[in-house]
């Protein structure tokens, strides 16, 4: 560090104003930021150390003048007499009273670099004054009087230079103030002791007006260093908060942060159980919210999550609130509330949600559908995860649906935790079966190819279906395999190939956007010598969602292997007509829900009608799955859907079903141009005869 006094300040005329002459700062670093605050901050502190010496010195002056007056009471002339009491007497004790600390605390910085400023002028005119009324006594009194008057001229003077020793400025003029006229007059008065008097005044007043000097030098850097100290303190203060903030605030609604919210409902677990009764946790999350990102930009997604803060904001009941994130938030809900008064407060807060919200000229509306549990659980995660539990079973009804978990959901939970984990420790090898559904051509009852469903069994008992267990796969991450194992075995022991057939294997939404997994699934082929062309993968709309163009290029990537790529499920959710032109697809296959209401519902004979009609122009084959009856199917004929599929042509059987009904199919193939010959030479016998 540098110090380096600071040049007086020119604004004020005088070196010794608000910061005094003397003043030194910290240079460069933290001292460079020295501004009109930290000016400010030491004018309070010096008029703070001085408010606690002047009335005190100011009594000296009172005192000392009572004292010369009762001394000189009958050899001077009454009023000359009385003037020091009365007169400087009074203004001392005035003074006094005016920097008093109380006094000085309450006015402004203003008023106190008026009374810094006068000061040092105030109390030279003081000493002056005083200095020459103990000259005028000193003229008429005897030798012991003006001895009394030396050692009350030196107490005064030593007393204001020691007492102002903050105040080098001051103590200096008041110096020269008294010493000028008092030294003149003992000079000529022909005292006994002038010479010696003379020396004391001169040099001690000089000595005292150095040790001054440093004590008000020592008094600065102190100052300085005591309010630098501070500013540091207040800026570690402010960071310490701008970081608290950071690490508990979530920044775009002003919420708390996932962290935060986490360990507020920790500190709501960790309450002793027989003292209160547990809060309730809320998890909100808003239907709609992607559909207005994608359409108005991220932009207003940020105007909709901040609106929702403010809106769960002005709850009552609710403790506080979080944004665990995304669109998701947590709010904690007072313990005392019964269940009803709990379902009926997230039933009025899925309802604030649904009040429109504007931006930018535009009116966006969405709703929050609500999971509710109370907080009873061991930890924030279980918590959170019978919460999560509630809200799923919500948006699973409809969107803005509030829902409070229950004992039944606790069951539920509890069972699928266990199968999760019987999936994920399980040897798949061991608990995979697989069965093939014929795919049947809907005018001639030739099969066209088998698609192969897997199961999976929990206990060698019971076998799964993929919509009960592929959850499963996708929470413990075992998709991947699950797909690869269903794949090389579907391949090995069905080769349907071998007989002019196809083969179908789904694959799930992670199968398709997972990098490499095309050039995977070609090895198996290559290894099970089965032709790319032979095997149909389908994937469902779900595999589409999250990242289209992505999804589009992975498609490609699988149509460049020689697979061919099969759209599942087709018309049971996000696939538009106009957009179904831009995927590589060989084939439709439209959904089961629009099969079982093909024969009694016109609406969905004419959506199943556009679909056939967008495959023929589009030049890919069609498949209809889930027909069960021959009405179905002679309906499905009527519209010209050449593949069909369903429990009335054939249900999964196991692959010795599968095989023989190609080999009796292959073999009667065989037989029937043999029949024909022989029934035409019987013909042409005939015809001879």
């Amino acid at each position: 560090m540098v110090l380096r006094p600071t040049p007086p300040d020119d604004a004020t005329g005088s070196p010794e104003p608000g910061l005094p002459s003397r003043i030194l700062r910290l240079g460069g670093g933290a001292g460079s930021r020295w501004g009109l605050h930290e000016g400010d901050s030491f004018t309070r502190a010096y008029a703070n150390s001085l408010c606690h010496r002047l009335p005190l010195l100011y009594m000296v002056v009172a005192f000392l003048s009572v004292l010369m007056a009762l001394r000189f009471y009958g050899t001077a002339h009454h009023l000359l007499a009385l003037f020091g009491p009365v007169v400087l007497g009074s203004f001392a004790v005035w003074r006094a009273f005016y920097w008093r600390p109380q006094a000085v605390a309450r006015r402004t910085l203003a008023t106190l670099r008026r009374d810094l400023r006068a000061m040092s002028w105030i109390g030279a005119f003081s000493g002056f004054a005083f200095a020459l009324w103990a000259m005028l006594l000193y003229a008429i009194g005897d030798v012991a009087q003006q001895s009394f008057i030396h050692y009350v001229i030196a107490i005064a003077l030593f007393s204001s230079i020691l007492g102002l020793g903050h105040s080098p400025l001051t103590a200096l003029r008041i110096a020269i103030a008294i010493t000028i006229p008092t030294s003149g007059q003992i000079l000529f008065s022909g005292h006994p002791n002038t010479l010696m008097v003379l020396l004391v005044q001169v040099v001690i007043t000089s000595i005292l007006l150095l040790v001054t000097n440093g004590h008000h030098r020592d008094f600065v850097r102190l100052e300085l260093s005591r309010q630098q100290l501070s500013l540091r303190e207040r800026e570690a203060a402010r960071l310490a908060q701008e970081n608290l903030q950071q690490a508990t605030i979530d920044s775009l609604t002003g919420a708390l942060n996932r962290r935060a919210i986490l360990a507020r409902i920790e500190q709501e677990l960790a309450e002793p159980r027989h003292l209160t009764r547990k809060a309730w946790l809320a998890l909100i999350d808003l239907d709609g919210f992607k559909h207005v990102n994608d359409t108005y930009g991220h932009a207003a997604g940020d105007t909709v999550l901040a609106t929702v803060a403010r809106r769960l904001d002005a709850f009552d009941h609710v403790r506080c609130f979080g944004r665990l994130g995304g669109d998701e938030f947590a709010a904690i809900f007072d313990a005392d509330l019964e269940e009803d008064r709990v379902r009926d407060l997230a039933a009025e807060l899925s309802d604030s949600l649904r009040e429109p919200i504007l931006h930018a000229g535009a009116i966006l509306r969405l709703s929050g559908s609500v999971g509710v549990h109370r907080m009873d659980g061991p930890s924030a995660s279980d918590c959170l995860e019978r919460a999560d539990a509630a809200l799923y079973k919500a948006k699973e009804q409809s969107d803005g649906t509030v829902t409070v978990f229950s004992p039944d959901d606790e069951a539920e939970l509890q069972a699928r935790a266990a199968i999760t984990r019987l999936f994920n420790d399980s040897d798949l090898a061991d608990r995979l079966r697989l069965l093939y559904q014929p795919i049947v051509d809907g005018q001639t009852g030739a099969i066209s190819g088998y698609e192969a469903f897997v199961r999976w069994s929990p206990d060698g008992e019971r076998w799964l279906a993929p919509g009960q267990f592929m959850a499963l796969a996708e929470a413990t991450g075992r998709t991947g395999e699950l797909t690869s194992m269903v794949m090389a075995r579907a391949l090995r022991e069905c080769r349907a190939w071998d007989y002019g057939r196809t083969l179908s294997i789904n694959l799930a939404p992670r199968d398709v956007m997972r990098a490499g997994a095309a050039e995977a699934l070609a090895r198996l082929a290559d290894e099970a010598g089965a032709p790319p062309g032979a095997i149909i993968l389908e994937v469902t709309e779900r595999a589409l969602l999250a990242d289209a163009k992505r999804a589009e290029a992975q498609l490609q990537t699988f149509r460049a292997k020689g697979f061919r790529i099969a759209l599942d499920d087709f018309g049971a959710g996000w696939s538009s007509l106009s957009q179904v032109h831009r995927l590589p697809l060989d084939m439709i296959k439209i959904d089961q829900e629009l099969s079982r209401a093909l024969a009694t519902d016109p609406g969905a004979r004419a959506l199943v009608g556009t679909i056939i009609s967008l495959a023929w122009q589009l030049g890919i084959d069609c498949t209809i799955e889930g027909v069960e009856d021959e009405a179905q199917a002679a309906t499905a004929r009527a519209l010209g859907i050449r593949l069909v599929q369903g429990y009335h042509f054939g249900r999964p059987e196991t692959v010795d079903v599968a095989l023989a009904a190609m080999q009796s199919a292959a073999q009667a193939a065989s037989i029937k141009p043999a029949a024909a010959k022989g029934a035409g030479r019987k013909v042409s016998a005939i015809r001879r005869a």
